[in-house]
């Protein structure tokens, strides 16, 4: 049975997109001067020599993004966006991708051969700049990897009549990288979008723009006494090695073809163990989009693909391809705006993606697919290469490229806190996801909602949750630090200085207690939580109604709650990371100051505009509330929402100073006294905490504190301290600790 054939004859319910994906993006880096940069790679980036993520390609200031094998399209980009913006930040902060495949103004000295440590990688390079030129070598695009999904193909070779499953799927892959040649052309009528060259970079002038320069006979080809058969796998691997024999290839890599086989690292080993996947090499990058390549056309392709399958391979394949290259170079040297030319069989291949559409109910999203390209077929104004030119016109290849590679620059560094596609993740996880794909660790989310993440380097594998918790803490010190009682007792006992109190489990009980404390000054909190939830602070005494308020508020986070002497003083956050202090933090409950002319409300609305401000520890700064605590913290102060405050008169929001609540983070960890960092450290080992947040009340940071005046008392530890608030603080230069976590954990890949 034909290979369409039993595609077209398949249940509907195949699962036809059942696919893995990768991408590797090029780019070159450039200077202020809007020249190709002489920099070396960045350093921090880490080292090239294992890099899974960021490497270079063939010069040094050429950029190669590398994504991870990804069970969708859209992960595949959303991975693609997250290297893409390491990478920028990762530069020079002056440097810039430029976002276009030809490249600018450049003379061939400019270009510097990838500094890389392995000899024979740094002489292929050379060979090839002797062979091509080395300008042509900088010549930068996108390659698509597809590996159709192990189900699918199971499906289709127990619908066939090999005998092999090895055989089966080299036939399947083999007739794919066939009907791709032949069919080429149509991704570079609309996906081509290298159509001027600078200066100097042709041999001969071109009258008018192109669609694809980099798909032409003047991008990447071998020279034309290089013939490799893809009739059959046997003979496209004995071509290959001849040539490489021969001296005609340098290596088997040099074989420049728009398809791939890929899966091995040599040629003949598909024969026995078989191709896992297609490396298709023919995409300019696409200068209107950050990423150099869009969701739909990584969707359009996807479907492309299917319908090569759909579609009869040709009886004599290699005669059919070389007329294939003919017609592909002809479109690719056409004009963006010209027709395609009569002997461009659109309708065959828009019928089969229709026909694959319909025949396996794909959804909306594929329907509107086919249609977009079919009025790409009719109007060639709407296709990459049709946009860009009419974007040129009147204005050069460079002014384009630099304003555009400018501009995506700033959208890289807006929101720099953030990893951009992964927003909805914990700010801490994404910062730390960040310093692993930059050091070049490798990285995959085990689960997005709970922030669970797998890192690893060669055999060495770490699991992290929440940024912080790794198995560097036991089991047991996460449930210390969560139950405060357990954590007073601890500290007490090691000699160090805690609140009085006392604990309760019913409300009951606790009202009791009021004639005990109803003139000190107090913290009401419950018993196990985090993020400053359910805590009131009285440091005048509370009111018996207003006691009670409090306890409603605790009891609802917690069965247990405690009420605490209130220790006077200014509350500190002491960072420690395996016994050291690394960072602290002075945190000012949130607050508002007036202006005379607005309300509590509409000052509170002020401030979180601010852009470091947002929900949900995604931003920095946590956004102001106007909850039961804020309403009760004001009502003390005899204030209301709508109070208008006069100018610099301040007003406290909250008795805490949490930035989860609303606070402002402000870095001192320069100012504080060293005996106070280590008796936070201290602190944190007699709990058995390998990372863990030191709340301390401390009266005068001026003064020392010793063993036998310690200046200060400790109103909890924290178990997955957030480490993001200082970094991105209020005030102060902030403290990088992320990486410091990726260092402690991944100590061999760390210089």
């Amino acid at each position: 049975m034909n290979m369409n054939h039993i595609l077209q004859q398949a249940p509907k319910n195949l699962p036809i997109l059942q696919a893995r994906f990768g991408l590797e993006r090029e780019s070159l880096r450039m200077n202020t001067e809007h020249r190709i940069a002489q920099t070396a790679h960045p350093e921090k980036l880490g080292s090239r020599e294992f890099h899974p993520y960021i490497q270079t390609d063939y010069s040094e200031s050429q950029v190669e993004l590398i994504t991870p094998v990804s069970s969708s399209t859209k992960e595949a980009r959303r991975i693609l966006g997250a290297i893409t913006e390491v990478a920028y930040r990762s530069m020079n902060p002056y440097e810039y991708l430029w976002p276009l495949s030809m490249p600018p103004q450049a003379r061939e000295d400019e270009i510097r051969i990838a500094q890389l440590k392995n000899d024979y990688e740094y002489q292929y390079r050379q060979g090839l700049g002797k062979r091509y030129g080395k300008l042509l070598q900088s010549m930068s695009g996108i390659h698509y990897n597809l590996e159709l999904g192990a189900g699918l193909i199971t499906h289709l070779f127990e619908a066939s009549n090999y005998d092999s499953q090895l055989a089966f799927t080299n036939d399947l892959y083999l007739k794919l990288a066939q009907q791709f040649l032949r069919y080429r052309w149509f991704l570079t009528y609309l996906y081509g979008a290298s159509v001027v060259a600078e200066k100097g970079f042709l041999q001969e002038k071109l009258n008018h723009p192109v669609r694809s320069l980099r798909n032409s006979s003047y991008g990447y080809v071998n020279s034309s006494d290089i013939h490799v058969s893809f009739a059959d796998l046997e003979t496209y691997v004995q071509d290959i090695e001849r040539y490489v024999k021969t001296g005609q290839l340098s290596a088997e890599k040099e074989f420049y073809s728009a398809v791939r086989l890929r899966g091995h690292k040599h040629n003949r080993d598909y024969l026995t163990k078989g191709i896992r996947y297609l490396e298709f090499r023919c995409f300019d990058l696409n200068p209107f989009d950050f990423l150099a390549i869009s969701q739909e056309t990584l969707d359009t392709v996807h479907l492309f693909a299917l319908a090569l399958l759909w579609i009869d391979r040709p009886e004599h394949v290699d005669e059919t391809l070389t007329k294939a290259a003919e017609l592909n170079n002809q479109i690719a040297l056409a004009h963006p705006l010209t027709p395609l030319p009569k002997e461009a069989d659109t309708q065959t291949i828009l019928d089969a993606m229709e026909a694959v559409v319909d025949h396996f109910q794909l959804d909306e999203t594929y329907k509107n697919l086919v249609e977009t390209v079919r009025q790409q077929v009719a109007n060639p104004q709407l296709t990459l290469s049709g946009q860009l030119a009419e974007r040129l016109e009147g204005h050069s290849l460079e002014e384009f490229g630099r304003k555009q590679g400018q501009a995506f620059h700033e959208y890289a560094w807006s929101a720099p806190y953030a990893l951009k596609g992964y927003e909805n993740m914990e700010l801490s996880t994404q910062m730390l996801m960040f310093d692993a794909l930059q050091k070049g660790v490798n990285l995959e989310i085990l689960d997005e909602d709970d922030q669970f993440l797998k890192l690893w380097h060669k055999d060495h594998v770490e699991y992290v949750k929440n940024g912080n918790m790794t198995s560097k803490d036991t089991y047991v010190v996460p449930l210390a630090m969560a139950n405060k009682t357990v954590t007073k007792k601890i500290l007490a006992t090691a000699g160090f200085p805690v609140p009085a109190g006392a604990e309760f489990s019913s409300k009951t009980e606790a009202l009791r207690y009021y004639a005990q404390i109803e003139k000190s000054a107090i913290v009401v909190k419950p018993k196990s939580t985090n993020f400053g939830l359910g805590i009131s602070i009285f440091q005048d005494g509370a009111s018996l109604e207003d006691y009670e308020k409090a306890l409603d508020i605790a009891f609802a986070e917690d069965k247990q709650v405690l009420i605490e002497e209130f220790i006077a003083g200014t509350e500190y956050r002491f960072f420690v990371l395996d016994g050291k202090c690394e960072a602290v933090l002075l945190r000012v409950a949130a607050n508002v100051v007036g202006d005379g002319i607005h309300t509590i409300a509409e000052l509170v609305d002020i401030k979180n505009q601010d852009p470091l401000r947002g929900r949900d520890h995604r931003s920095p700064l946590e956004i102001i509330q106007l909850g039961d605590i804020e309403k009760l913290m004001m009502n003390q102060q005899g204030y209301q929402p709508d109070t208008v405050l006069e100018a610099g008169q301040k007003a406290e929001l909250r008795g805490n100073s949490n930035i989860s609540t609303g606070g402002d983070s402000i870095d001192v960890t320069e100012q504080m006294d060293e005996s106070y960092k280590q008796l936070a450290a201290d602190m944190a080992t007699a709990i058995g905490a390998w990372v863990c947040g030191v709340d301390l009340i401390i009266p005068d940071s001026t003064l020392a504190s010793t063993k036998d005046e310690p200046n200060c008392t400790c109103i909890e530890l924290n178990f997955n301290p957030s480490m993001y608030m200082h970094t991105y603080c209020y005030d102060g230069p902030g403290q990088e600790l992320t990486p410091k976590i990726i260092a402690k954990l991944f100590p061999e890949i760390i210089s």
